[in-house]
């Protein structure tokens, strides 16, 4: 168990001094027609976290593993709460009696990625329902690196050379994408993903509330038509790339994941060691490359 640096007065629940929140990583920024010497950027940190729950079945205690969900570190015990109330697990904050860091540290970080909520006495835990939270779990502790590990078995082999784009229509898909997005001028609230070609156009777009879920209908889309996968045109997301995002993106086979955010620092480490070129904040005048360079021609 990490050491604590206090609690909160008005719950008694403990509290975790904030790691830090972003870090720099190299890049090299595109200004005007060329790209600059390799400089460094700061992104934001993501990184796994593992909510873990601890309850009597009888007189039996019990710890389980419910979920894994990638975050920035800082306020962990408010996520799992917060996590545990919308899911319906916790009615109240009086049915925890303690919430505490727990497992070694992350041995690539030294980041306590686990969490664990222990629940009062008398509290009803429907043991069926809580398996359907459980994504993944690690006897030695969650951590980036671990991830990485895992979702480099699962992403299949692939040719991710075969793609190449000009720096002028790169800076062009943002417009083209925001020219299709029917359903974000209706709302100003949805997510999109689209794939493109190497002279900038958009050749598919879906859109969801959820960014995740905008990706994962894009990619469908192609498997309910039977067509090929990605490998030989780019993705275009909307907003920032996460790990969660890079990971979707890299089975399809696609060589090219470009962002009109920013990347997570893991989103980066996964371009990189599965060799994807990543660009974020694509702009009309300018974007940042992240990994890959060498496909913008």
């Amino acid at each position: 168990m990490s050491s604590q640096a206090g609690a909160d007065p008005a719950t008694d629940i403990p509290t975790v001094a904030s790691p830090a929140q972003s870090v720099r990583v190299g890049v090299r920024f595109h200004r005007g027609q060329a790209l600059e010497d390799a400089e460094t950027d700061l992104v934001s940190v993501e990184e796994p976290l593992e909510i873990r729950l601890g309850y009597r079945a009888g007189d039996e205690p019990v710890e389980q593993a419910l979920s894994v969900t990638m975050r920035t570190p800082g306020n962990d015990f408010d996520l799992a709460l917060g996590f545990l109330l919308s899911e319906g697990v916790i009615q109240s904050g009086a049915d925890v009696i303690g919430t505490e860091t727990c497992g070694p540290p992350s041995p690539d970080k030294g980041l306590y990625n686990t969490v664990k909520v222990t629940l009062a006495d008398g509290v009803n835990v429907d043991t069926e329902n809580l398996t359907r939270y459980v994504y993944t779990s690690s006897s030695c502790g969650v951590c980036g690196k671990a991830s990485l590990d895992a979702v480099h078995v699962q992403i299949p082999d692939g040719d991710r050379d075969v793609f190449r784009i000009s720096a002028d229509n790169l800076k062009a898909l943002p417009a083209a994408l925001r020219a299709k997005q029917t359903e974000f001028d209706r709302t100003g609230g949805l997510h999109a993903s689209a794939c493109f070609d190497d002279d900038g156009s958009i050749h598919r777009l879906r859109e969801d509330v959820g960014r995740h879920n905008a990706l994962d209908k894009l990619i469908g889309s192609y498997l309910a038509a039977r067509e090929p996968p990605l490998a030989d045109r780019g993705v275009l997301l909307s907003g920032r790339a996460s790990f969660e995002l890079m990971q979707k993106a890299a089975m399809t086979s696609t060589a090219f994941v470009a962002a009109i955010g920013p990347p997570s620092s893991l989103a980066v480490e996964l371009a990189v060691a599965e060799g994807i070129t990543l660009v974020g904040f694509l702009k009309a005048g300018t974007f940042n490359v992240y990994a890959g360079a060498e496909r913008i021609t």
